[in-house]
């Protein structure tokens, strides 16, 4: 037997779900971006997204989930414009423009996103969880581009995972600050300072791995 996949005014019936689920993260992305965790609900989001809540239900199995699938899809267009910025010149300076510059393109483009990103994710302990899994995926990809940038610079692992902690942690907090206006510098500035705060980082990551292998120097 052939089964049939019934269209409706050209979309089958899995195109018409598919059109439903992207339409709810929409409406997702709205309330947690503007309203945060509290003010996030079902009938919010259905209403957001002009749908009832039985299409609410045929894609999500509770809210939870639609704040997850929120979050994994915020961080995955994220991360996939931070690797397309590590194709820059194998150039410690270069390499650290181009990403600071992706990362803080990615946020301007819609500042839901830096809400969500990084206040939101302190909601519960569900998207804490979820903050500490993506900060890992951060710290795996600075470790790879730090050793491939300073290959001839040996940078031990537990310093060069220190250093992504506190930039990304503190990195992500200064450009969620900027946007609510506390931070009195045009975008430029912002970014000419992260890079320089990162290099310094790096430096000193550096600095630490080359003091361990030799020892303190003493007089006498």
């Amino acid at each position: 037997m052939t089964s049939v996949t019934r269209s409706y005014r050209g979309a089958s019936a899995d195109e018409r779900r598919s059109r439903r689920r992207a339409a709810l993260l929409a409406a997702g992305l709205e309330l947690l971006g503007t309203k945060g965790w509290a003010g996030t609900t079902v009938r919010g989001v259905c209403a957001q997204a002009g749908l009832n809540d039985r299409y609410f239900y045929e894609s999500f199995p509770d809210l939870d989930a639609l704040r997850l699938a929120v979050v994994d899809d915020l961080a995955a267009h994220g991360t996939a414009a931070i690797l397309a910025a590590t194709d820059a010149p194998r150039d410690l300076r270069a390499r650290t423009r181009a990403v600071v510059t992706a990362i803080v393109d990615f946020f301007t483009a819609d500042p839901r996103r830096a809400h969500i990103l990084v206040h939101e994710l302190q909601a519960s302990p569900l998207l804490r969880e979820r903050r500490r899994q993506i900060i890992q995926a951060l710290v795996a990809i600075f470790t790879v581009q730090v050793h491939e940038i300073l290959d001839e610079v040996p940078v031990s692992d537990a310093d060069v995972e220190l250093t992504a902690l506190t930039l990304i942690g503190g990195g992500l907090e200064l450009v969620t600050s900027w946007f609510r206006g506390d931070v009195a510098v045009d975008q430029d500035h912002l970014i000419d300072f992260i890079i320089a705060l990162m290099l310094t980082s790096t430096d000193l990551a550096a600095a630490l791995e080359r003091e361990a292998r030799t020892g303190p120097h003493r007089d006498g």
